[in-house]
C-alpha cells in the first residue's frame, strides 16, 4: 500500500543492514554441513557459507586452486554435482509459529533443496535470495535439509542445447582454457574465464541459510528512497518497507531523525504475502542538511533515521546528497555532453574498474576490501566501476565506499555477450534486478546504474559474426533484456540515480538510434572503452579526446614475490609454458614487451631468474608510463574541446585489483601489494596535478584543478643532465588564475629554445621535471616529469649505483636512498614483507631520497634491510 507519491528528484540514502525480522524467530543454519560428489566417492565436512573449492582445498583433497596449472587440473570440479546436507532441530517456540521460512541469501547456483526428503524448490540464480515456506515439513528432533547441486558448466550446456538458434559467444577464446555457454546462466560471468582471469565455474551455498519464522509480520528489507523538491527547496525520505505479512495487518509506524527534529507517525496497512510500503518523512528544520561528498570533495556525514512500531527500534545510517548525469548541448559543441553532478556540482570521477576479488567468493573477507578500497581512496580516486561480469558485491563493499566517498558506477551482471529472452530467462532477470535494487539503492556511494558491459558495442560492431538477416534477432532480444526488463524496473523502482542500457554507450543518442548506436564509441557522446597495445603509448594522439572514458589500459606482469608461491622454479622465466598458460589475452606478453621496445631497452642478463624479474619490472614501468600518459591527456581535457572533442570528465582505467596471480591490466596485485602503476595514480589523480606535453616541438603544461577555489599557479620547470642528479637550471612562468574545477595551460615554451637557455643540453642528455607553486612559493600538487627522449636512446644515462639503508624510529620504518646519477624509475621491494612504501616508482633527480614503509604486519629493520632490493632501469640491462 503507498502511502505517498514520489516527488520528483533524488537526494537522500539510509543505509540498512541485512534483512530484519521483527516480530520473528530465527534459526541459523550456516557453520558445518556435510559435502558429497554424485557418486560419493568424496565426502567431507564443508563451511556455509562457502564454495566446493575452498571445502575440498581446507580439507587437503586439493593444492592450492591458483597453483601453476590447477585452474586445469581441478576442471573435473566443476563437471561434478554435489551434495550439500546439514541436520539440525528447531525449537517448539519457533515450529509453532504461523509461518516458517527456509531462507537462503546465496545459492550458487542450479540445485534442488530438499527437506526431510521433500523437495521443497529450486534455485538457478546466483544473484537471488531464497524463501521457501516449510512450516509444515518440519519435525521434533533431527531435520535433514539437502542441496543437490548440477554442474554449472553442464546446466549451462544443456540450455544452450534446448535453445533454438546461436546466443554467442558459444565459447571462450582457446587461450582462457575456459568453458562455455556462460551466457545460459546466471552466475559471475567471469567464472567460466575471463582474459584476466581463472575458468572455476564454483558452486556452493555462498551466503549465509537460517530459519526465520513468525506468527504476523517478517520486515524483509529497508530502504531509503532519495527525494527532494527543486521547487521548494525541501527535503524528504521515502522510506521504502519490504514486508511479509501471514494476514493483513495494521501498525502504527514512526519514522524520526532526531537530529534534525524530523518526526511523523503512519498507521500503516500490510497485504498478506510480500508488499512494499512507502512511507515519507518530511525534513523540517532551519539547520542546513550536512551533504555526502565524494573522496576529495568533502566529508561523508550521516544521520540517525529510526524507526518504531515493530518490535524492537531500528536505528541507520542516513545520508543527503543529490546526482545526475547531464547528457545535454554544450554551447558551440557538436554532440552532447556527459558528465556527473553531486550536489549540483560536476565532478571528474577519477579511478578504476572493480573485478572480483576472488574467484570464490567466501575468500573474499573484510580485511581484503577494506585494504583494496582504502588503495583506492589513499591513491586519490573517487570512482570506482563494479564490472558487469562478476558479482554485486557484498554489503560491506557499498558500506565502506560509503564511508569512504567512493563513488560507484554499478553494473548489472551482463558483460560481452548476447543472452537469451525465453520466459523463465526474463523472469530470473526480473527478480534479480529487483532483489538488487531493494538491496542496495540506499547506498549514496551507487551514482549510476548501468545494464551491462560491452553489449552494445557488441551488437554495432559484430563483434560475434552475425549474418545480417540474423541482426533483427539479435536487436530484438537486446532491447527485450535490458530496455522493456531491466530499464523498466530501475525507472520504476528507483528514481533516485541515472541508468545506462550499456557501457560504452552513446547515452541518449543510443536511445534515439534505436538503443543500439552505429558507432557507441563516439567521442562525442557518452562513455568510451579504448584499448590499443601496438600504437605508441608515450604519443597522446593516440588516444580518443572524448566525453568520459570508463575503461583504458595495458597489462603488465606482477611482481615475483606474488607469482613465488604458486610456481616452480621452471616456470621463472617469460616463455615458460607456466608464463604462456597464466597469459588468457590473445599475444599479451608478446604485445607488453613490445610497447616497452618502443623507448626502453628489454633486459638483457644471462642469468635466467634475473632476466625473468628485470622483465616483470620492465613490464611494470611501461604500463605505469602508459598509464600515466594516458590518464593525464584526459585529465587535461576537461576545459576544452578541439574539433568538438573534449570537455572530458572521467578516467576510470581497467582495472583496479587481480582475482589470482596472473599477468593483468590490474593497479593491485593479488594480495594487495601495489604495482608502480598505482604509485604512480596517487600522483596522476592528484588534486591539484601539472600535466606536460609536446605538440609540434612545443612544450606545454596545464595547471588541473579538482578544487571548488580558484589557485593563482606559476609553473617551476627545472631541466637536467641524464648524467648528473645536480640541476642544469630552472625556468619559472607567471602567476596565472586556475579557476576551480578546470584545467588551464600555464607554460608554454619551444622546446628548442627551452634547451638553448641551458647550456650544453640537447634532447638526448636532458629531461625536465616541472611542479605548480602558488604567489609564496608553496608547491601545489606532485612533481612531475617529461621525457625529452626514449630513455633507451638517452646520452649520459648510467647505472646510478644506489645504496639504501633502513631505519626505524618511533614513525615507522624509512628507507633512505643515495644515488650517484638521475635514475629512472627506482622501485623498492621487500619480497614477501607485506606492506606499502610512501612512494615507489620514482624519478630520482637528487643526490639523496627517504621514504617510508607502512608494515602490514610485524617485522624489522633486519628483516626489511636482508628482503630490500632495489632497482632503476638501467639495472636490467647493460648500456
Amino acid at each position: 500500500m503507498r502511502l505517498a507519491v514520489r516527488l520528483c528528484l533524488p537526494a537522500l540514502w539510509c543505509v540498512f543492514g541485512g534483512v530484519f525480522s521483527e516480530f520473528s524467530s530465527q534459526l541459523s543454519l550456516t557453520g558445518k554441513w556435510s559435502l558429497r560428489n554424485s557418486n560419493r566417492s568424496v565426502s567431507l565436512p564443508v563451511q556455509v557459507p562457502g564454495c566446493v573449492h575452498s571445502a575440498l582445498q581446507q580439507q587437503g583433497y586439493i593444492q592450492d586452486p591458483y597453483y601453476r596449472f590447477n585452474d586445469v587440473s581441478y576442471r573435473w570440479i566443476s563437471l561434478e554435482n554435489w551434495t550439500y546436507t546439514t541436520t539440525f532441530s528447531v525449537p517448539a517456540s519457533l515450529r509453532l509459529k504461523r509461518k516458517v521460512l527456509l531462507v537462503f541469501d546465496g545459492v550458487d547456483t542450479v540445485s534442488t533443496v530438499s527437506l526431510n526428503g521433500i523437495a521443497v524448490g529450486t534455485t538457478d540464480n546466483m544473484f537471488l535470495r531464497y524463501d521457501f515456506s516449510v512450516r509444515d515439513l518440519l519435525k521434533d528432533g533431527e531435520n535433514v535439509l539437502e542441496v543437490r547441486f548440477l554442474s554449472p558448466v553442464l546446466y549451462a550446456s544443456e540450455q544452450r542445447k534446448a535453445h533454438p538458434y546461436r546466443v554467442p559467444p558459444e565459447c571462450p577464446p582457446e587461450v582462457q582454457h575456459g568453458e562455455c555457454h556462460v551466457n545460459f546462466i546466471r552466475k559471475a560471468q567471469s567464472s567460466f574465464s575471463w582474459d584476466w582471469g581463472p575458468s572455476f565455474p564454483s558452486v556452493g551455498l555462498w551466503r549465509p541459510v537460517r530459519l526465520e519464522a513468525f506468527d504476523a509480520l517478517r520486515l524483509v528489507q529497508v530502504s531509503c528512497v532519495p527525494l527532494y523538491n527543486y521547487r521548494s527547496a525541501e527535503w524528504t525520505v521515502q522510506v521504502e518497507l519490504l514486508v511479509d505479512a501471514v494476514q493483513p495487518t495494521e501498525s502504527q509506524i514512526t519514522v524520526s531523525i532526531p537530529e534534525l527534529g524530523s518526526e511523523q507517525t503512519y498507521q500503516a496497512k500490510f497485504l498478506s504475502g510480500k508488499t512494499k510500503t512507502v512511507l515519507v518523512l518530511h525534513i523540517y528544520t532551519k539547520k542546513e542538511v550536512k551533504l555526502w561528498w565524494p573522496n576529495g570533495h568533502g566529508e561523508q556525514p550521516f544521520y540517525n533515521l529510526t524507526i518504531q512500531g515493530f518490535q524492537d527500534l531500528f536505528s541507520s545510517k542516513v545520508y543527503f546528497r543529490t546526482v545526475d548525469l547531464y547528457q545535454g548541448q554544450i554551447v558551440g559543441t557538436p554532440g552532447l555532453g556527459f558528465f556527473f553532478r553531486v550536489n549540483g556540482k560536476p565532478i571528474f570521477l577519477k579511478g578504476s574498474n572493480w573485478i572480483p576479488a576472488h574467484s570464490f567468493q567466501d575468500q573474499v573477507t573484510p580485511a581484503v576490501l577494506r585494504n583494496l578500497l582504502q588503495s583506492a581512496v589513499d591513491a586519490n580516486m573517487n570512482a570506482l566501476r563494479v564490472w558487469g561480469g562478476g558479482v554485486y558485491e557484498q554489503d560491506l563493499f557499498y558500506h565502506i565506499c560509503d564511508e569512504m566517498g567512493i563513488m560507484v558506477w554499478q553494473d548489472f551482471m551482463f558483460a560481452c555477450a548476447m543472452y537469451p529472452t525465453e520466459a523463465d530467462f526474463i523472469q530470473t532477470v526480473r527478480e534479480e534486478v529487483l532483489q538488487q535494487l531493494w538491496r542496495l539503492k540506499s547506498h549514496p556511494s551507487i551514482i549510476i546504474w548501468s545494464g551491462n558491459n560491452e553489449n552494445e558495442a557488441a551488437l554495432a560492431t559484430d563483434w560475434f559474426d552475425i549474418p545480417a538477416p540474423q541482426r533483427p534477432t539479435y536487436l530484438k532480444d537486446y532491447v527485450t533484456l535490458y530496455v522493456n526488463n531491466i530499464r523498466e524496473i530501475v525507472q520504476e523502482e528507483d528514481q533516485s540515480r541515472p541508468f545506462l542500457v550499456s557501457s560504452p554507450t552513446n547515452g541518449v543518442e543510443s536511445e534515439q538510434e534505436g538503443w543500439v548506436a552505429a558507432d557507441p564509441y563516439d567521442p562525442l557522446y557518452g562513455d568510451v572503452h579504448f584499448y590499443s597495445y601496438l600504437a605508441d603509448c608515450w604519443d597522446w594522439r593516440t588516444f580518443p579526446r572524448t566525453r568520459f572514458t570508463s575503461e583504458y589500459g595495458f597489462q603488465s606482469w606482477p611482481s615475483f614475490s606474488t607469482l613465488q608461491p604458486i610456481s616452480r622454479s621452471e616456470d621463472w622465466s617469460y616463455d615458460s609454458n607456466f608464463s604462456s598458460h597464466r597469459q588468457h589475452h590473445q599475444d599479451g606478453n608478446q604485445q607488453m614487451l613490445l610497447q616497452a621496445a618502443l623507448h626502453f631497452h628489454l633486459p638483457n642478463s644471462s642469468e635466467p631468474l634475473r632476466r625473468f624479474t628485470d622483465t616483470l619490472y620492465i613490464t611494470q614501468v611501461m604500463q605505469a608510463q602508459c598509464v600515466k600518459t594516458q590518464t593525464e591527456f584526459y585529465r587535461r581535457s576537461r576545459s576544452e574541446a578541439i574539433e568538438g572533442k573534449g570537455y572530458t570528465m572521467g578516467a576510470l582505467y581497467w582495472q583496479l585489483n587481480d582475482i589470482w596471480q596472473a599477468p593483468s591490466w590490474s593497479s593491485i596485485e593479488f594480495g594487495g601489494k601495489w604495482k608502480m602503476l598505482h604509485y604512480f595514480a596517487q600522483s596522476f589523480f592528484a588534486a591539484v596535478l601539472p600535466v606536460g606535453f609536446e605538440d609540434d616541438g612545443t612544450m606545454f603544461v596545464y595547471a588541473v584543478s579538482d578544487l571548488s577555489q580558484e589557485l593563482k599557479l606559476r609553473t617551476v620547470v627545472t631541466v637536467h643532465s641524464w648524467s648528473d642528479p645536480d640541476p642544469v637550471c630552472r625556468l619559472e612562468s607567471d602567476l596565472v588564475p586556475v579557476p576551480a574545477g578546470s584545467a588551464v595551460p600555464v607554460f608554454r615554451r619551444p622546446v628548442a629554445a627551452l634547451l638553448a637557455g641551458c647550456g650544453r643540453c640537447t634532447r638526448l642528455t636532458c629531461l625536465l621535471t616541472f611542479r605548480l607553486e602558488d604567489a609564496g612559493g608553496s608547491q601545489q600538487g606532485p612533481t612531475n616529469h617529461h621525457f625529452l627522449c626514449s630513455p633507451k636512446d638517452a646520452r649520459g644515462l648510467q647505472r646510478p649505483n644506489i645504496t639504501a639503508k633502513v631505519q626505524e624510529d618511533e614513525r615507522g620504518f624509512t628507507v633512505s636512498l643515495r644515488s650517484a646519477a638521475v635514475a629512472p624509475f627506482v622501485w623498492l621491494d621487500v619480497g614477501s614483507v607485506p606492506g606499502r612504501f610512501s612512494s615507489n616508482g620514482f624519478l630520482m633527480v637528487s643526490r639523496n631520497v627517504t621514504v617510508g614503509f607502512n608494515a602490514w604486519r610485524p617485522t624489522s629493520v633486519a628483516e626489511l634491510s636482508a628482503s630490500l632490493t632495489v632497482t632503476s632501469l638501467t639495472d636490467v640491462y647493460r648500456v
